[in-house]
């Protein structure tokens, strides 16, 4: 029996891009199950999706009261996935930042890992069209992130992650309250602090072409102080 296997799709103002997205998935014909986690996009995405879904089974929606943050998105995404059964969870942006190519690259290297990291700093740097300024602050906020964790990761801050659910259910999903850069950083931790099995594997982000990116100043931030948490405080399991 084939696996079960879902895809989270955060969104906000997403329109140009998660319909191209849902296609996309589609098309790599391996019976994905889809959850966009809308956080009330004016544009019309969540509106899109409940269009979509009588005649797209496999396309689920959870609608939020607004903006509640990237890791709260996640969060609930991975209660539906524990919910309903699924074998294999991906983080995912909808902005083909993370090209849907990589799906089944992904599903071939969970075999024998516990979560799959899609990484742009594994073998060199593979980032596409970011201004040089967006990449220095990326790839040394990693360099620092890593000596601080003392995790062996060289991208701990990606967004593209496959994860076996029976990782997920070793994480206490009410003490993750981060979001952003920071997110990625805690699950990945304590995962790695509860001794699954991670892998990272080379992909090429390329910049989003349509929307408007999410990243902030207070994200940053909130990456640096969970790793001062992180290195003189301890992290609650």
């Amino acid at each position: 029996m084939p696996a079960k296997v879902l895809i989270i799709l955060p969104t906000y103002n997403e329109i140009e891009n998660l319909p191209r997205m849902v296609e996309a998935l589609e098309a790599l014909a391996l019976g994905l199950d889809i959850l966009v986690v809308d956080d009330n996009s004016p544009d019309g995405t969540g509106r899109w999706v409940k269009e979509k879904q009588p005649e797209k089974k496999h396309l689920h929606l959870i609608e939020r009261s607004g903006k509640l943050g990237l890791g709260s998105a996640y969060v609930r995404g991975f209660r539906f996935a524990l919910e309903n059964g699924y074998e294999f969870v991906f983080e995912m942006d909808a902005d083909f930042s993370h090209d849907p190519s990589y799906v089944s690259v992904f599903l071939e290297a969970i075999r024998d890992q516990d979560l799959i990291l899609g990484s742009r700093y594994v073998h060199g740097i593979t980032v596409v069209n970011w201004p040089m300024g967006r990449l220095l602050l990326s790839w040394f906020a990693n360099r620092y992130a890593r000596w601080v964790t003392r995790m062996p990761i060289q991208d701990l801050t990606g967004g593209f992650k496959c994860f076996r659910t029976e990782a997920l259910r070793k994480l206490n999903l009410d003490r993750i309250h981060s979001g952003g850069y920071s997110f990625q950083i805690e699950v990945s931790y304590k995962l790695w602090k509860k001794g699954c099995r991670i892998r990272e594997i080379p992909i090429i982000f390329k910049d989003r072409v349509a929307g408007v990116s999410k990243m902030s100043g207070k994200i940053v931030q909130e990456a640096l102080l969970l790793l001062f948490r992180l290195r003189f405080l301890g992290v609650e399991d």
